[in-house]
């Protein structure tokens, strides 16, 4: 395994002079430290399975910069592996979250009902462990995290994205494609400006229809969940009757999302609709902007806000996620929404729910500039069609 501390150079003396200790291979050590990169992946593959075990994962971060940028770095270093080394679990896996900064370490397999007891315990051991190897001063200015995956999604205050601490492959993978990114941006901007421009009188238009038809703001606004995690207001012409109740489509999604079929779903050969059928709350003019996807013309406004994209997942509401699978929630954290997507394009409505989600995952595990392109090349024979909308 590559030494962890041999690639780049450290950002002040101490943690140099600690490097090159660290490279003499000293009581052998580095066999079970992880480089950054392998720290990174151990954690993505752990939350993976999490979501097929249901036990919990704790990541413990100790912030010892202010240590290893000091005189005798190679000693404090020299402790808290030996530490680190005596007060965790061989099955545990301990390396740098960041290089030569922050040390990681993973458990695993932790019961929910043992949640609160396991956190108290681990961060006293180690603080304990730290004390005794290091004198307390320099103990206490090591900073140590918890952080527990899966997160708790339903009780996260307004406007929070997912935890960056967690999903560091998420944050770091937008580094890499960064030129692609701002290519994307720059197709978002321009091909939202000359839609709402040229769409003008038909969002005029509509919006007289709209108002003729039924009582009620022409724009619905909803909250929505965007890339991350976070929650922004979605726009779009309103289909609804303005006072309606929302419970009828939350048992709706639920039951969708848990897999079972509703009696007044709109079934397909390949499987059930996202939207009720003959759902009474939509207005005869809202049928009709359903049935062409006219509907969510506004959310081009959405993109030139860069809140979503032309092309990407469909934006979940956020008592969907509740019902999420802990897989499901990926399709969340990547990528931006879109006003189209592969799911619009491959089947719509016409998928079962984990179908769509997958084809979220694949979208977000393989986008690229080209596979937009071809998205957006035939999303208009997937409106035409009306395949899939209701």
């Amino acid at each position: 395994m590559r030494n962890p501390l041999r690639r780049g150079r450290a950002s002040a003396k101490g943690s140099r002079e600690a490097a090159s200790w660290f490279d003499g291979g000293t009581n052998g050590q580095e066999r079970w430290f992880l480089a950054e990169e392998e720290f990174a992946r151990a954690l993505s593959l752990e939350r993976r399975r999490v979501e097929r075990s249901r036990k919990l994962l704790l990541l413990m971060l100790l912030d010892a910069r202010s240590v290893l940028e000091g005189p005798d770095a190679r000693e404090a270093l020299s402790n808290i592996f030996s530490t680190l080394s005596e007060s965790t679990r061989e099955t545990d896996m301990r390396g740098w979250y960041k290089k030569s900064s922050i040390i990681g370490i993973i458990f695993t397999e932790i019961a929910e009902s043992e949640k609160s007891l396991i956190a108290s315990a681990v961060l006293n051991r180690i603080k304990a462990h730290l004390q005794s190897s290091l004198n307390e001063v320099r103990a206490q200015c090591i900073a140590v995290s918890l952080h527990f995956f899966p997160e708790d999604w339903v009780s996260r205050p307004p406007g929070a994205e997912a935890s960056r601490a967690l999903h560091p492959d998420f944050f770091r993978n937008g580094d890499s494609k960064k030129r692609a990114r701002f290519l994307k941006r720059i197709i978002d901007v321009a091909g939202s400006s000359l839609a709402l421009l040229v769409l003008c009188p038909l969002f005029a238009l509509l919006a007289l229809l709209i108002k003729l038809t039924s009582k009620g703001p022409v724009i619905f606004r909803q909250e929505r969940v965007g890339e991350r995690g976070r929650i922004f207001e979605c726009l779009k012409f309103r289909s609804m009757h303005a006072v309606n109740d929302p419970s009828i489509h939350k048992e709706y999604v639920r039951k969708l999302i848990s897999g079972s079929r509703s009696s007044n779903s709109a079934e397909g050969e390949a499987g059930i609709a996202y939207k009720i059928k003959d759902d009474p709350r939509v207005t005869p003019v809202g049928r009709f902007l359903r049935r062409t996807s006219l509907d969510e013309l506004p959310q081009f406004w959405n993109v030139l806000k860069a809140e979503m994209s032309l092309v990407g997942p469909r934006p979940a509401i956020p008592y969907e996620i509740e019902s999420y699978d802990l897989w499901h929630r990926r399709r969340v954290l990547d990528v931006k929404p879109g006003i189209t997507g592969l799911w619009q394009v491959c089947g719509r409505s016409r998928t079962t729910f984990d179908q769509m989600v997958r084809l979220d995952l694949r979208y977000a595990g393989s986008w690229s500039i080209w596979l937009d392109l071809k998205i957006l090349l035939r999303t208009p024979r997937a409106v035409l069609s009306g395949e899939g909308a209701y």
